[in-house]
């Protein structure tokens, strides 16, 4: 085996960030892009130091008309390297970003689920950590949606996400597996400029790096990266402080009836701002179907220091909030 930097870099990595344990069984989500093929070469070379027990899954969208063919493609990888391979179609085409992503987790973790897998492993990239923060900016979100890409998150209560190339460039990737020869299946829907994400990395970041910076994409995953720790601390502090508010504790959380529910005024009003929203975003997101807009959460956050009686218009499903003196009652 050729041990090049990429290698020794992803070693450190994983074993720093604690990404992985050793001897468990991981499942690589691999699309036959120059990113997944880095990815599963990386992690075969690894796999005697690590003692993983690796397998690669492939989900075929049906958005294309060569979508077979790259999954017979990827099939074929698996056996010249002696991997399991899986593969999920999806019954009709899947022709939305959002509902292709949610659909390929769901699967991803059936795979998983059906087979013992403790990993789920992806190769996103800084590039692509980049390219999200950009698509949530423009869109307009707080700090949580510029840090969206994470290192690893819990897709169920037994199988964890893990995307180990995260400081790692799209053209690190491509040289990578240019060194190896690998045949690396072009998706023709990566040019389609009638998707946002497109437009970001075909026009928007290379006039970035031309005009302004041209490390541009690791600055702006470096910027993720801050971001990351900032929201996880943000977010434990402010659940302990929806829990002084509601007064219940850890075991009693995950229990809590979700309306009506009473939150004390006096202990919100003594906390800064920034976490006043956070507190009130963590409540609405048990009691509203979709996740929270800015509206909603301003709205609910202006009755912490309301007049008495105040309240808000109904939310999404018909909840109200009234002020009822030292309360913000939802019913």
């Amino acid at each position: 085996m050729v041990w090049t930097p990429l290698h020794a870099k992803i070693h450190r990595t994983m074993r720093s960030r604690h990404l992985f344990e050793r001897s468990q069984r991981l499942l690589v989500a691999v699309s036959g892009g120059q990113d997944s093929l880095c990815l599963i070469k990386l992690l075969l070379d690894l796999q005697s130091k690590w003692g993983w027990d690796l397998a690669i899954a492939h989900c075929d969208h049906r958005w294309r008309s060569d979508s077979q063919a790259n999954a017979h493609h990827v099939e074929n990888l698996a056996k010249t390297w002696g991997t399991s391979f899986y593969l999920e179609t999806a019954n009709e085409p899947i022709n939305s970003e959002a509902a292709a992503r949610d659909w390929r987790y769901e699967a991803l973790s059936a795979i998983a689920q059906t087979n013992n897998y403790q990993y789920i492993v992806t190769g996103h990239t800084a590039s692509d950590r980049a390219e999200t923060l950009l698509y949530n900016l423009i869109r307009g979100t707080g700090a949580d949606g510029l840090q969206a890409l994470t290192w690893q998150r819990p897709l169920t209560t037994d199988i964890m996400l893990v995307r180990p190339l995260l400081e790692i460039t799209r053209t690190q990737t491509e040289q990578f597996c240019q060194e190896f020869n690998l045949p690396i299946w072009e998706d023709s829907t990566n040019q389609d400029l009638q998707y946002a994400r497109n437009r970001i990395r075909q026009e928007l970041l290379p006039y970035l790096q031309e005009n302004f910076n041209p490390q541009v994409e690791s600055a702006l995953a470096q910027t993720a990266e801050l971001l990351q720790a900032e929201v996880e601390y943000l977010e434990k502090v402010a659940q302990q402080l929806r829990q002084k508010a509601l007064g219940i504790g850890d075991e009693e959380d995950s229990l809590a009836p979700l309306l009506p529910l009473r939150l004390n005024r006096r202990v919100l009003q003594k906390a800064p701002l920034a976490l006043q929203r956070r507190v009130m975003r963590q409540v609405l997101q048990q009691i509203l179907a979709d996740a929270p807009g800015f509206e909603h959460i301003e709205k609910l956050t202006a009755l912490i220091i309301a007049p008495n009686r105040s309240q808000t218009d109904p939310f999404p499903g018909g909840a109200i909030a009234q002020v009822e003196g030292d309360w913000i009652c939802l019913k």
